[in-house]
């Protein structure tokens, strides 16, 4: 069996890489990944190294990122990989393509497996947020160009049937993301970082949002953790418009030593501190999906990830400072801690890869093309 991933950024990679993991070490299956975007840019950490390191057969190199604030900068880019996709894709034939979440090259990855007759898998989908960002757009009209759909919860499953999806070919596997909680390898940040110092520390996180402030929001984030003495490592932003509003701040905090600023890091390393985090803040998906494993807080900061379904341990705050002050001081708390304890991830138990992995070797995708599902006549 051939099988194609599309991957254009570190996110989606790591989404995916617990079952890439195994789909790789099965000999009857030749996977191949078609990587573009952030994945081959000096700017955002050059992360193809990843794949590489991970051992995954690269199918096709493909430059797509327009590094621009400009809202027109995401649509050229998948402009870019679906006219230099369709002619690697179709000379491949793949029996089956894959791909995560709701950036806009999975929206082209759809259209390819719908126009050379090729069966989609689509993971993540039925997700929503009420907080306006084009990513809840993509996701649910990528789900109506799949031909098959991996969801995370009930909820996700539900979702997908009340837009018109039949149910035969929705599978609620669980988050996969968590997957790679169970065999990651403990690594030394503190001397790789050379700050033996480090005791306590939060985790920020943040990516800029369409109809918010982006830089007093950061700010405001920067400046309460400041002001409370709380060591914080902090990730440079996505590719979405606006980032080098983020950046600039960063630099401007560059040699500020309550914070270590970084691109990217080798999953080991960056899962070591993730799991070993105090709390998380900002308003990145992995706090949604990925903190109750480890019974551990997340502060979800400002407009993204509004309304969306969350366990127990995340809470949601405005981006004022004595919102974020507020939310802080109740994360730590030893009310909140001791709930912590009871807190179960809704995203499921670390055991998704394995599920899909079955699926996947179980079931007769192309059966599922075309589709000719009519949700009126359903019974």
């Amino acid at each position: 069996m051939k099988i194609l991933a599309f991957t254009s950024i570190r996110s989606d990679y790591d989404l995916l890489s617990p079952l890439y993991k195994l789909l790789h070490k099965d000999t009857g299956i030749d996977l191949k990944l078609l990587v573009s975007g952030a994945h081959l840019s000096k700017e955002f950490g050059y992360t193809k190294k990843y794949i590489e390191q991970d051992g995954y057969d690269i199918l096709c190199e493909i430059e797509t990122l327009i590094a621009s604030s400009s809202i027109k900068a995401r649509i050229k880019t998948a402009s870019i990989l679906l006219q230099n996709a369709i002619d690697v894709v179709s000379n491949y034939q793949p029996d089956l393509i894959l791909y995560a979440g709701d950036r806009e090259d999975v929206m082209m990855a759809a259209l390819i497996g719908i126009y050379l007759n090729i069966p989609t898998i689509h993971f993540y989908g039925g997700d929503h947020e009420t907080d306006g960002h084009q990513d809840t757009y993509i996701r649910h009209a990528v789900s109506k160009l799949s031909s098959v759909h991996f969801v995370s919860t009930h909820q996700h499953k539900k979702r997908l049937e009340a837009l018109g999806e039949d149910t035969k070919n929705i599978y609620n596997i669980g988050s996969i993301s968590l997957d790679k909680f169970k065999d990651f390898k403990n690594q030394d940040f503190r001397t790789f970082f050379k700050r033996n110092d480090i005791e306590k520390f939060a985790v920020l996180i943040y990516h800029p949002v369409d109809g918010e402030d982006v830089k007093k929001t950061f700010l405001n984030i920067l400046k309460v953790l400041k002001e409370k003495e709380i060591f914080t490592f902090v990730s440079y932003p996505n590719t979405d418009p606006n980032y080098e509003i983020i950046v600039d701040i960063i630099q401007s905090f560059k040699g500020d030593s309550n914070f270590i600023f970084y691109k990217n890091l080798q999953r080991d390393m960056f899962l070591s501190i993730f799991s070993q985090a105090s709390f998380i803040i900002g308003n990145s998906s992995a706090g949604i999906y990925e903190s109750a494993t480890l019974k551990i807080p997340t502060i979800n900061v400002g407009l993204r990830q509004k309304d969306r379904e969350a366990s127990k341990n995340v809470v949601f705050c405005k981006a004022k400072r004595k919102n974020i002050d507020k939310a802080i001081k109740k994360v730590l708390s030893q009310k909140f801690q001791k709930k912590l304890q009871r807190v179960k991830n809704i995203y499921g138990n670390g055991k998704s890869a394995q599920k899909a992995y079955r699926l996947i070797m179980t079931h007769n995708f192309r059966k599922k093309i075309p589709k000719t599902y009519d949700p009126l006549l359903k019974t």
